[in-house]
């Protein structure tokens, strides 16, 4: 049976193009009413206008959906409250939240101002984190409600020159893993998405044909699957061109060195230690606990 989100009420942040735009066009398709945030700024977060939003609410009307715009700043505390107050007038309920919103300030780690990576973590980090505060209640209330988080392979694996976007992914990741188990009891699930998508972040460092390939409208699909009834919780789900994949972190097996155990011992044992043959996900961090404290009865020879 197809997704549908009929009655369901979406916030998309970031949504006047790319990603986010695609998201909040199938949310709509498929029957959710949809709050299309953008602050219509530039790449690098500066400037502002409302025009984008409203462009991608008159694509959703006229296609039959129902939607408004916001123009609010994900990372301001006055704008974020704006926005769910104005959802809940329009609307009476907020049932997924999409945290798309993002911006790009790339230099390499040494040439980087401070004021740069202040900035991206704001947008990512705490455009994140304000949303799903401010609709966390809301949710509760319901006892219903679906998070779906950003995240990014820089944040995962690394990227040149992102220190400060990689801090922010990352960071995402850590607050979706303690959401999916406080949400649990109140069946509000939480996960992230890492896309793999030309948008005008990526225009400029992909080849043209590659950028065919990669059009924002194909992560869609495990956006829309994320936010449904259906969805999983603290999944990372990874998507691009048609293809996706679930990202985890993981731990090796490990060796117990023992309490007299010197740095020596560690690098003797490296090859050992770093073994990821028999790696396995924990769902929280009592489990990694657990683990260490099962070691300590298998004493390495």
């Amino acid at each position: 049976m197809a997704i549908r989100f009929d009655g369901k009420v979406a916030i998309v942040t970031g949504a006047g193009g790319g990603l986010g735009r695609c998201h909040a066009l199938e949310l709509a398709k498929r029957g959710a009413k949809v709050v299309v945030n953008d602050l219509g700024g530039a790449l690098d977060g500066t400037g502002g206008s409302s025009e984008a939003a409203e462009n991608v609410v008159k694509e959703i009307k006229a296609a039959g959906g129902t939607a408004i715009a916001n123009g609010a700043s994900v990372a301001d505390d006055a704008g974020v409250a704006h926005l769910v107050k104005q959802t809940m007038e329009e609307f009476g309920r907020i049932d997924i939240l999409v945290a798309n919103a993002g911006i790009l300030r790339d230099k390499s780690f040494g040439k980087m101002e401070l004021k740069d990576f202040e900035a991206v973590l704001a947008v990512h980090l705490w455009g994140t984190v304000k949303p799903a505060k401010a609709v966390w209640q809301i949710m509760r209330d319901q006892q219903y409600g679906r998070i779906v988080v950003t995240t990014s392979s820089t944040g995962l694996f690394g990227n040149f020159g992102q220190a400060n976007y990689g801090t922010a992914k990352l960071g995402i990741v850590g607050f979706m893993n303690t959401l999916k188990i406080e949400g649990a009891r109140d069946n509000i699930k939480v996960n992230a998405i890492c896309p793999v998508a030309a948008t005008r972040m990526t225009q400029n460092i992909l080849p043209p044909a590659i950028f065919e390939m990669l059009k924002p409208e194909y992560v869609t699909p495990a956006v829309v699957f994320l936010a449904s009834e259906q969805a999983p919780t603290g999944a990372i789900v990874t998507a691009g061109a048609g293809v996706f994949a679930a990202a985890r972190i993981v731990e090796t097996d490990g060796v117990n060195l023992g309490h007299a155990a010197s740095a020596d011992d560690v690098a003797a044992n490296w090859t050992k230690i770093a073994d990821f043959s028999a790696a396995k996900p924990y769902a929280q961090g009592a489990e990694q606990s657990q683990h260490l404290l099962a070691q300590l009865q298998d004493p390495a020879e």
